[in-house]
């Protein structure tokens, strides 16, 4: 069923359906920055804005930009000081993993994942851990390495826990005190996973883009390769 086909504000889409579906099919970039500099630009298209948040498709194979590392290596594992610093330059790619729909909730530090496989069938939820700011056009997220994976049947575990655990009182990622509220921002998550509740209460997980949304282009490099200051 498409988001057209719900209708705004019907009951079947959980919190993330209720208000106005103003701008639906608007084109934004989802880029992603790992202890400050970008890994990843997306564009991706929103589904739904609401007052608790937003929903934006991310379909697989999308033309994007990705930063351009030495001999293979992630991001992640490159010490921020020992990256360079305006940030490595970016390369055309295209997005290499399955679709997804992603609930962005207003306010809070993660966002949630319905994984699409082949054929458009559902395969579970991811819960990134996140700082999210906007910037125009621009979903500016700062990831916290933390995540949690979650099964069709919303038994859960825990994801990177080690690498988090290294990164914590770095000062380009987290102190101990933001190491504590970020975990326990995935415990609260956790809980809504264990009892049901939206965003794992079966909303959603039939999703399918409108058919006249075509693969959104690639769009110009991106002019900022190291995060910027919160703010509108």
């Amino acid at each position: 069923m498409t988001w057209a086909e719900r209708g705004a504000g019907t009951e079947s889409t959980g919190e993330a359906g209720a208000g106005t579906t103003s701008g639906a099919g608007q084109i934004l970039r989802w880029n992603l920055f790992i202890g400050g500099h970008l890994s990843s630009s997306v564009p991706v298209r929103l589904v739904a804005r609401t007052d608790h948040g937003q929903v934006v498709w991310l379909e697989t194979g999308t033309p994007m930009w990705r930063t351009e590392l030495p001999r293979g290596a992630h991001l992640r594992d490159i010490a921020p000081e020992h990256r360079p610093a305006h940030g490595y330059p970016a390369t055309a790619g295209r997005w290499p993993l399955g679709s997804a729909l992603i609930h962005q909730p207003t306010g809070a530090g993660h966002a949630v994942f319905w994984l699409f496989g082949r054929r458009q069938k559902f395969a579970g939820w991811y819960v990134n851990l996140e700082h999210r700011t906007h910037h125009g056009e621009d979903i500016d997220v700062a990831d916290h390495e933390l995540d949690i994976t979650v099964a069709a049947d919303r038994s859960w575990r825990w994801k990177d826990e080690r690498s988090f655990a290294e990164k914590t009182g770095h000062p380009a990622y987290w102190s101990a005190k933001e190491a504590g509220a970020i975990r326990a921002e995935g415990e609260r998550v956790a809980r809504l996973a264990e009892s049901g509740a939206f965003p794992f209460d079966g909303s959603w997980c039939d999703f399918k883009p409108p058919s006249h949304w075509p693969t959104p282009p690639r769009g110009p490099a991106p002019a900022h390769t190291v995060l910027r200051p919160s703010g509108p």
